[in-house]
């Protein structure tokens, strides 16, 4: 960002670059949406941080530059935590929805899935089972002085996820059997389905998804159409998906066809 950049511009454009290298890649539309500004603002942001070497333009949007962080890494916890928090807080509220008194659940270490932990004190007798060390500390919190139970999963601890993951974790979730899985997903689309970006990270959620009766994966639009490093399973093993409003007509209309229910908030 140059000199010439006004404080409130060069901060837009760090947030692109960030934003764009988290996903993988961005639309011009979904970035007008989430930094409020038009789409032709967006493309001279876009046209300018090209200029810079931050990034390349693609197809109606952007992608990292050759030099910027892969899709194969993950952001830390906190940095993808304060990457569309509003839509990440609707999702998780109508997700919160379907826990029922008495439920078993699994909750993933998507920073979204964490965002259902306020509004689980309301529902009596759940039993949450989770690698996440935020979401255990944070469902624990929450229901405090209820009768709701919380098994965290051993294992090793990955420190950009916050969670732990490896053959402990995973097989300790091959004894178990819950209602429902709460899922993340760095990314998904039509062709790969839920895709992740480390093999530890998708052996966890493979074996989260076997254990459940019921699938409800929680992703924002943003993260549609782009595809992470490892394959972790199809669209067709999804019972519900949480997401929000601007999803695509054509991505709905191809998740329906699937049996995807979906719920948009």
């Amino acid at each position: 960002m140059t000199s010439a950049d006004s404080p409130m511009i060069a901060q837009r454009r760090r947030h692109i670059v960030a934003w764009v290298r988290d996903h993988g890649s961005a639309r011009v539309a979904d970035l007008s949406r989430q930094f409020g500004v038009s789409e032709v603002t967006i493309r001279n942001d876009l046209a300018r941080l090209e200029d810079e070497g931050l990034l390349i333009r693609d197809r109606g949007g952007a992608i990292p530059a050759a030099e910027a962080r892969p899709v194969t890494s993950l952001l830390q916890v906190d940095k993808r935590s304060a990457i569309r928090v509003d839509e990440k807080k609707r999702i998780a509220a109508s997700a919160a929805r379907l826990v029922r008194p008495g439920d078993t659940i699994i909750m993933d270490a998507g920073t979204t899935v964490v965002e259902m932990t306020p509004h689980l004190a309301a529902v009596p007798d759940i039993t949450v089972v989770t690698n996440a060390l935020n979401v255990a500390l944070q469902v624990s919190a929450a229901t405090a002085g209820t009768s709701a139970r919380v098994l965290l999963l051993g294992g090793f601890v990955n420190r950009s996820s916050s969670s732990t993951l490896g053959s402990f974790a995973e097989r300790a979730l091959a004894e178990l059997r819950v209602d429902k899985l709460f899922l993340g997903t760095q990314a998904f689309d039509r062709t790969h389905g839920l895709t992740d970006t480390t093999m530890e990270i998708a052996e966890i959620k493979r074996a989260m998804i076997r254990s459940a009766r019921e699938v409800i994966l929680l992703a924002d639009s943003a993260k549609w159409a782009s595809a992470g490093f490892i394959k972790v399973a199809p669209l067709s093993a999804v019972h519900k998906l949480c997401t929000d409003s601007a999803l695509p007509e054509d991505a709905q209309s191809a998740l329906r066809q699937l049996g995807v229910e979906l719920m948009l908030s």
